[in-house]
């Protein structure tokens, strides 16, 4: 073999080796950046028992849940009023028409757990919320008091 040749071969191993260095940190990097990415309220979310559905409500802009979701509400209100459990999922437009998703839990003991995702709003923080109450009132909607 000339010496070009091995030079050449040298040459080549190095940018191999190079090159493998470089997708190792970079797959390392985009772990860890991954990791630093997971938002612990979705997280809970997804790792929850499941309740019985009460189903899905989709509003458009400008509708609103007690006149669109009787049937929904009526189904978490005789879960509490059961000392039963209970899921329901909203999704509705922002005002910009980004969706929002809320995730209505009713647990046995009469907690309501709400769980917001705002992934899709491009106008917010674009992370998962959580908020609970013990005593949920039944007003116009289903909320939680501040």
């Amino acid at each position: 073999m000339t010496v070009q040749g091995r030079a050449r071969r040298h040459c080549v191993a190095a940018v191999s080796i190079r090159a493998r260095l470089v997708a190792v940190t970079l797959t390392t990097l985009l772990v860890a950046g991954c990791g630093m990415l997971n938002d612990p309220v979705k997280e809970r979310w997804e790792s929850r028992t499941e309740f019985s559905g009460c189903g899905e409500v989709s509003l458009d802009q400008g509708e609103e849940m007690q006149k669109q979701a009787t049937r929904e509400i009526a189904c978490l209100q005789r879960a509490l009023k059961n000392g039963e459990s209970a899921e329901l999922k909203v999704t509705y437009p922002t005002v910009e028409g980004d969706p929002i998703r809320e995730y209505y839990r009713l647990t046995p003991q009469g907690r309501l757990e709400v769980y917001t995702d705002s992934t899709d709003d491009h106008y917010s923080d674009r992370k998962w919320s959580f908020a609970e109450c013990y005593t949920p009132e039944w007003l116009a909607e289903i909320s939680c008091d501040p």
